[in-house]
Order: structure tokens, then C-alpha cells, then sequence
């Protein structure tokens, strides 16, 4: 009896090592590594029968898409790996959740903007993306985000297109409702825009790296997300934030754009802190129509005007900020007192004749960055030719006498002796004009 039972549970225990060995074996068949050499319609064959989780390698070579990933898989190359569309529609489209894209040259989408031809398109269905590492090139889109959650695109490097007037062109990134999305470390030329998003939230850019593009990054109706880190030299305008609240824009670069560094359209409820724009061609940062913000710790140097402030934007603070060889330090055209200054610190001007008496750091005299000249050359731009000429002279003498005659604008209560420490966006523009030189 007692020799049966332990045939009994030898048997019973064989039975489950020998099932735990087929479930082992089963798990090992589901997620496999499988080569995909470079040949035409291998890697959809290959695709056809993958299983989830298993990881296709692609040899180096030409791999023809246009592909689907129904399935969660990872899609990685070989140095060498290429993976070329047809010319119509997009090289890659994921359908499924936690696809991993890697490693990859990733070229050849449609010119298709309403069907959003992109080198990678992703939709709602595929949540958990992750695109790494790979170089996409002369796509309409590079990577397009539809609806799609928590999705990581990082370390990959987007060139767009030249072929088209820029409107005409894709985004390196276009995001659509997409919130967790986290677009970090990458670096785009050319195109339409780097990254643009729209009717998104708690997204995260930074450490992207943008050049040649229109707008670095460009944000509409996109709430309570950051964007820090990132650098944009020569493009129309740096960081565009439109339509949209509660964003976190900090320790940014911009460096020689066009237009503007920070534009800051209906965006209310931020805080613009730790950046720095350098030589924009037109005003370091551009502020309509925006409230209830925070400017601080800022650096603005080098551009025909340092801030531009209209449009009725109201209950915005700004402090700690550095304003330094810019033509026109600020330009507020208004009847109203706006105060720049915060808890008895107001701001930093190159330009400032105010001295220190008792040794605080604070001038003893409040600064006022406009004056009626100002006023009159802004209204009639042709007065330029005049600015030297005794009438302007013996207005700004009066003005200065009097400040009642002055019709309102911006004053700083509190100015600064000596301009904040440079932020870290202002010291990495040092160490490139260094490396330029």
C-alpha cells in the first residue's frame, strides 16, 4: 500500500514537472527572437506569424514596409537596418499596446497631410509605445501620436522635409490628445514644426534638441504639462505656447530665432522660469492677451526688444529676471501702472542708471523702461528720424523732471544691482558660443 502511494505521487509530481515543462516551453514558443534578414516581403511573413512579445530583428539592409503592428512586439534593427515605405500612406503604423520601435532608419511616408502620412504613425489603440533610438528621415510626419496614452519617444533623431514650402511640410513630432506622452532627448531639423501638440495634457517635453524647424515647440489647448531642457537655435520662433494653462516651461534655450524665444498667446496659469534667449531677431519673448503668469529667473539678452507686453494681459508676475543689451528693454504700449517686482525684488536692466545708496542691492530709485518718446515713436514709427532732434531731447528732460507726464507702462519698484545667477539654459548658450569660436 505504502510502496503504491509513493508510485502514486512520484507520478503526480512527474505529471506536473512534465506540464510545467510544455507551459515553460509554450511561454519560451510565444516570445521569441527572431532574425529578419533584408529580403522583399520577409519581414511581413515574419510579422504574419509573430506571437506577442516576441522581438524581430531586422539584419542590415533594405526592408520594405508599408507595415502594420497589430500585435505588442518590438520592432528593433541591426546598424544598418533600414526600413523603407513605398511613397504612400505611413512606413509604420501600431495598432496594438506596448510596441517598442528601436534602432531603426525609418524613411519614405506619403505627402498626405489630412491622412497623416508619417514615418511612424501611432493610434489610440496602442497606448504604452515606446519609440527609441532610431533615425527618421524625409517622412511628411515623422511621428504621429492619435489619441495615445503614456506614450515614450526618446534618443531618436527626425529630419524632415525641404521639398515643400514649410507649411506644406509635417511635424517632426504631432501630437493629438495624447496625455502622459514623454518626448524626451531627441533632435529635429527641418519640417514644419519640431514638436506640436494639441488638445493634450500632463505631457512631458525635454531635452530635445531643434534647428531649421518653424516653431521648436508649439503648443494649443494643451493643459497642466512641462517643457524643460530643451534647446532651439535658429528657427522662426522657440516655444510657442498658445491656448493652453497650468504648463511648467523651465531652464529652455533659445538662441538666434527669428520671431520670438517664449510666445505666450491665451496662456494663463504658468510659470516661465530659468530660461534663456539670446540675439532673437525680433523680441526675446512676445506676452498677449496671457494672465495670472510667473516670469522669473529668466535671462533676455540681445534682441531689437527684450519683452513685448500687450493685449490686456493682466496679474502676471515678473521678477529675478535678467534684461541685458536689449534695444528696447520692454515694449508696453498701455495708459495703466504695471509693477515688476515681487516680495521687494524687481528685475535686472543692463540700462540702468539707479544707484545703491545703502548697499542692499536694490537701486533706490524704481526703473521705468519706456518713456513718452517711446510712446510717440511706437504710434508713429516714422518719428525714428527725429529721435535726435531737440523736441524729443526736451521731451524726455521734461518727462524726467515731471513723472507725472508719463502716460503709464511698466514699473520695477524694487530693481536689481546685479543680474541673477545665469540660469543653466544660459550657460549651455556660453559653452556653444565657445565651441563655436
Amino acid at each position: 500500500m505504502r510502496r503504491a502511494r509513493t508510485r502514486g505521487l512520484k507520478a503526480v509530481a512527474a505529471g506536473a514537472f512534465l506540464a510545467a515543462a510544455v507551459l515553460l516551453t509554450g511561454a519560451a514558443a510565444e516570445a521569441a527572437t527572431v532574425a529578419v534578414p533584408a529580403e522583399d516581403g520577409r519581414l511581413q511573413a515574419v510579422l504574419a506569424a509573430a506571437q506577442p512579445g516576441d522581438i524581430l530583428a531586422l539584419a542590415p539592409g533594405i526592408h520594405r514596409g508599408d507595415i502594420i503592428l497589430d500585435k505588442p512586439v518590438t520592432l528593433s534593427g541591426v546598424p544598418g537596418a533600414v526600413l523603407e515605405g513605398s511613397g504612400t500612406g505611413s512606413v509604420v503604423t501600431v495598432l496594438a499596446p506596448g510596441v517598442i520601435i528601436s534602432d531603426l532608419v525609418i524613411r519614405g511616408s506619403g505627402s498626405d497631410l489630412s491622412a497623416r502620412n508619417s514615418g511612424i504613425l501611432v493610434q489610440r489603440s496602442a497606448s504604452n509605445v515606446r519609440i527609441e533610438g532610431n533615425r527618421l528621415e524625409g517622412n511628411l510626419f515623422g511621428i504621429y501620436l492619435v489619441g495615445v496614452s503614456n506614450a515614450l519617444v526618446r534618443n531618436n533623431t527626425i529630419i524632415g522635409r525641404r521639398d515643400a514650402h514649410i507649411t506644406e511640410r509635417g511635424d517632426g513630432i504631432s501630437i493629438w490628445n495624447s496625455p502622459g506622452a514623454r518626448i524626451l532627448d531627441n533632435d529635429f531639423t527641418l519640417g514644419r514644426d519640431g514638436i506640436f501638440v494639441t488638445t493634450s495634457h500632463d505631457d512631458v517635453f525635454s531635452g530635445n534638441r531643434f534647428h531649421g524647424v518653424r516653431i521648436a515647440v508649439h503648443y494649443m489647448y494643451t493643459n497642466d504639462s512641462e517643457v524643460s531642457g530643451n534647446v532651439s537655435t535658429g528657427n522662426f520662433a522657440g516655444y510657442a505656447l498658445m491656448y493652453s494653462r497650468g504648463l511648467t516651461v523651465r531652464g529652455n534655450l533659445s538662441d538666434g530665432d527669428r520671431d520670438q524665444g517664449i510666445l505666450l498667446n491665451y496662456a494663463n496659469d504658468s510659470v516661465v522660469e530659468g530660461n534663456a534667449v539670446y540675439r532673437g531677431a525680433t523680441q526675446c519673448v512676445f506676452i498677449y492677451n496671457s494672465n495670472k503668469n510667473t516670469l522669473r529667473g529668466n535671462h533676455f539678452e540681445g534682441c531689437p526688444i527684450g519683452i513685448h507686453f500687450t493685449a490686456g494681459s493682466e496679474r502676471n508676475t515678473v521678477s529675478e529676471n535678467a534684461f541685458i543689451a536689449n534695444q528696447t528693454q520692454v515694449k508696453y504700449v498701455g495708459t495703466r501702472w504695471v509693477e515688476w517686482s515681487a516680495n521687494g525684488r524687481g528685475n535686472y536692466w543692463s540700462d540702468n542708471p539707479g544707484l545703491d545708496l545703502d548697499g542692499d542691492g536694490i537701486a533706490n530709485t524704481a526703473y521705468r523702461p519706456n518713456d513718452v518718446v517711446d510712446e510717440v515713436v511706437w504710434a508713429h514709427p516714422m518719428a525714428k528720424l527725429l529721435l535726435t532732434s531737440p523736441a524729443l531731447q526736451l521731451l524726455r528732460f521734461a518727462e524726467a523732471q515731471f513723472p507725472g507726464l508719463h502716460p503709464g507702462g511698466v514699473i520695477d519698484s524694487a530693481p536689481l544691482m546685479q543680474p541673477p545667477p545665469a540660469p543653466l539654459a544660459a550657460r549651455a548658450s556660453a559653452v556653444q558660443q565657445g565651441e563655436r569660436r
